[in-house]
């Protein structure tokens, strides 16, 4: 028995490229299109060799709730009595609201190893009577008290750390965003907690020794590969020194992972951060690449609007341990490392 959650306030919407809806358009009335005379035809002809990279429209995911800058019309406007035309386009603010929906699919990747009837008959029988331990994650959600300002940012957040893995950083532009996160694209960025830097040197979260690690923090560096809008995110600069980019893909899944477990000869042990659950201060430090009105990340819109306090996400390791005995048993394990669960179930 399956049960899925889902949060409405995770919806997304993005607006479709103009080039491929006029396309597709094309192609699904070209007869009547072509029976109809040469007007339409000489404006979509306009349209595809005047339409500009430089239309300032959202051309990314947009958090359902929020506002985006979407093109709520296109047209020919003659400029001489000769038939010469321009092509106009209205971009306009536009939110988007959600009152209720369906779910008529789930479609599910599920994994397996193709055993045979005697191997699993075998895997019966060797836990009949030793405890089954499932290894799990758990992850909690810190806000940190203070946001950036034009020169970067430094703030600071107390919490207790149990085992922690792994240590995710969040830049929401909004406080409404839940899924929807952008690259900062700051330099000499690291996180401080324990007398310990994370990771061991300053991150510019554009440069590839940046990109690397963060391919290799999240498996996605040998089976696994990354998506082309993740790589986008990771990699695609949002202004020069002069001036900001329009987005022409989506850069909009973005976040930082960094691995906390320590490295001994390449191995990683699977020990985590823990402080006993007493509070410990973890620090955030960085300075933005594109200093100024280019800074993408401080200058949310040109309306003066600012981003919320970054996220912090903690990844705690957590076990499933099923033993057979007394009849069958089950117990979450939040509270120890995989070493010392290992050793309770061996010995």
């Amino acid at each position: 028995k399956i049960k899925i959650k889902i949060n409405p306030s995770a919806f997304v919407f993005c607006q479709v490229d103009p080039i491929q809806s006029m396309a597709k358009y094309y192609t699904i009335n070209k007869d009547e299109l072509l029976s109809s005379g040469q007007d339409k035809l000489k404006d979509i002809d306009l349209f595809f060799r005047n339409w500009s990279l430089t239309f300032q429209y959202t051309n990314m995911y947009t958090q359902i709730g929020c506002t985006a800058d979407l093109i709520t019309g296109i047209r020919a406007e003659e400029l001489t009595p000769s038939g010469l035309k321009n092509l106009v386009c209205d971009i306009k603010p536009v939110t988007v609201s959600v009152r209720n929906y369906i779910i008529e699919a789930v479609t599910a990747n599920m994994c397996g190893y193709k055993a045979s009837e005697s191997c699993l008959n075998r895997v019966r029988q060797f836990y009949s009577n030793r405890p089954l331990v499932v290894p799990a994650q758990r992850i909690e959600s810190w806000v940190f008290p203070s946001a950036a300002s034009s020169a970067g940012i430094k703030t600071t957040q107390n919490i207790p750390l149990s085992h922690v893995t792994d240590m995710c950083l969040l830049f929401p532009k909004d406080a409404r965003h839940v899924t929807c996160y952008e690259n900062p694209c700051y330099f000499d960025m690291q996180i401080n907690t324990m007398n310990r830097n994370f990771p061991d040197f300053p991150m510019n979260t554009l440069n590839e020794q940046y990109f690397t690690m963060q391919l290799q923090a999240n498996n996605l560096d040998n089976i696994f590969e990354a998506c082309d809008e993740y790589e986008d995110s990771l990699a695609t600069p949002r202004a020069s020194k002069t001036r900001r980019y329009n987005p022409v893909s989506d850069y909009t899944s973005f976040f930082i992972t960094i691995q906390c477990e320590r490295n001994s000869n390449g191995a990683l042990i699977f020990d985590g951060l823990d402080t006993q659950n007493q509070n410990t201060s973890i620090e955030l430090k960085g300075h933005p690449i594109f200093a100024g009105e280019v800074d993408t990340y401080y200058n949310v819109d040109t309306n003066g609007k600012h981003p919320p306090p970054p996220i912090l996400c903690t990844v705690h390791d957590t076990f499933w341990i099923f033993s057979p005995a007394s009849g069958g048993s089950c117990l979450y394990d939040t509270t120890h490392s995989f070493d010392q669960v290992i050793n309770q179930v061996t010995a």
